[in-house]
């Protein structure tokens, strides 16, 4: 595999992990370009390969790059980590680019966006079971550190992972696996945040930038 780019993401990177967490990793690789010349052609989920034991999610360079250009928080983050596993030169350039993704609707869109499917989650997992409540607590925390990395994103341009308080958002999930209507209201205050709030974001991504980078992979691995 063509690695361009690989590191730890989710709870670690974060800094909300536990003992019991799982170590998450995100990656970027490159076909062979011959490979997009064939009838079956490695895009959409043919383009991400996902490994358990240890949990490992690779995307293929264009659907990494369109996820990206979508401002999908769970891809946007592999831009944003302090440091990789792997990095090869054209990953280290997708990294220098990745203010180019961005763009100020589509941040608050896809992390608001992201936090209220979390919301929707919560409503729908089953309260009394013990393993339920973990996983509403889980959801409650993702929920509230979208809402803050989100926003944090949109009002300066810059993606910060880890949080400040991880107890905090420990304390949130804990209150909302009790009783999941306690989010509601945070989810409404972020709203109306986003709202008050102007960003130094873009109208629109760089596309240009990125399909410049996308060239040069395909040229690398002809």
């Amino acid at each position: 595999m063509n690695t361009l780019l690989l590191g730890v993401v989710g709870s670690t990177a974060y800094g909300l992990a536990h003992a019991g967490s799982d170590v998450d990793r995100l990656g970027v690789y490159a076909v062979p370009t011959v490979e997009l010349h064939g009838l079956r052609l490695p895009i959409d989920r043919a383009a991400t390969i996902v490994e358990h034991d240890p949990d490992r999610t690779v995307h293929e360079a264009r659907k990494f790059a369109m996820l990206c250009l979508s401002s999908n928080p769970t891809v946007t983050e592999l831009l944003w980590l302090p440091s990789y596993e792997r990095s090869a030169p054209l990953g280290e350039e997708l990294v220098g680019l990745r203010g180019a993704f961005a763009s100020a609707d589509g941040v608050r869109n896809a992390y608001f966006g992201y936090a209220t499917a979390q919301f929707k989650r919560l409503l729908t997992t089953g309260q009394f079971q013990s393993k339920m409540r973990k996983r509403r607590s889980k959801h409650a925390r993702h929920l509230l550190r979208l809402l803050d990395q989100g926003y944090e994103y949109y009002v300066t341009g810059q993606l910060r992972l880890r949080v400040d308080d991880p107890e905090r958002y420990r304390e949130f999930g804990d209150r909302v696996a009790v009783d999941p209507e306690v989010a509601r209201p945070v989810l409404a205050a972020a709203r109306e945040k986003f709202a008050d709030a102007t960003s130094p974001l873009p109208a629109a991504p760089d596309e240009p930038a990125v399909e410049a980078w996308l060239r040069r992979v395909r040229k690398e691995y002809l």
